[in-house]
């Protein structure tokens, strides 16, 4: 990656990802059009492992986004390049309601897919935390808005700061890439304080 015209504040994620609340909400918006609970359970068991997907691919998506501040912190002063969000106000509710609609439909889901498929299901820790972790990440940068260059980022206390981040650049623009996301939610998990 070269940064001497700055650094771009999104790698290339955003491509790969599409809105996560309006995505479940239209899918649940369509299981509610079946009044039958045979037809609506056969519908979540075809619908499930698409939110599966969506899911991991929008926690990898915020794994991602911590991995890029990690990494560009490292690299001194240099100034961002399409940060939309500075300049504006910062409202934490509107900046949080997404990780926040997020983990609450996922402390809802094991009940989902007990009522509908008949099978448990755990929504896995490492994923909470990186749930947190961001939550963390957004309210100390609040919202991004006065975030102009690499020292500008603030990592919050759970987030162990790496000196060598040549792995964590290589990895974001294998997934770039890829569009598979979801990969980097390994790779934080070892950043990540207990």
């Amino acid at each position: 990656m070269n940064f001497d015209g700055g650094v771009p504040f999104d790698p290339g994620f955003v491509q790969h990802i599409s809105a996560i609340i309006p995505n479940i909400e239209y899918a649940y918006g369509n299981l509610n059009k079946y009044k039958n609970f045979g037809q609506k359970k056969m519908q979540f068991k075809m619908l499930f492992p698409k939110l599966e997907g969506l899911i991991n691919n929008y926690i990898g998506f915020y794994a991602g986004c911590i991995l890029w501040a990690v990494a560009v912190k490292t690299l001194k002063d240099k100034p961002f390049t399409g940060n939309f969000c500075c300049g504006g106000e910062y409202n934490e509710e509107e900046t949080l309601g997404e990780v926040n609609f997020l983990t609450g439909y996922l402390n809802h889901l094991p009940k989902d897919v007990k009522y509908y498929i008949g099978s448990d299901y755990k929504i896995s820790d490492d994923d909470l935390r990186i749930l947190n972790a961001y939550r963390d990440f957004l309210k100390i940068n609040k919202g991004f808005v006065k975030v102009e260059k690499t020292d500008d980022l603030l990592l919050p206390d759970c987030v162990k700061k790496v000196d060598d981040t040549k792995a964590i650049f290589d990895k974001i623009e294998e997934v770039i890439e890829t569009g598979r996301l979801f990969e980097l939610k390994e790779i934080i998990i070892p950043i990540l304080k207990a």
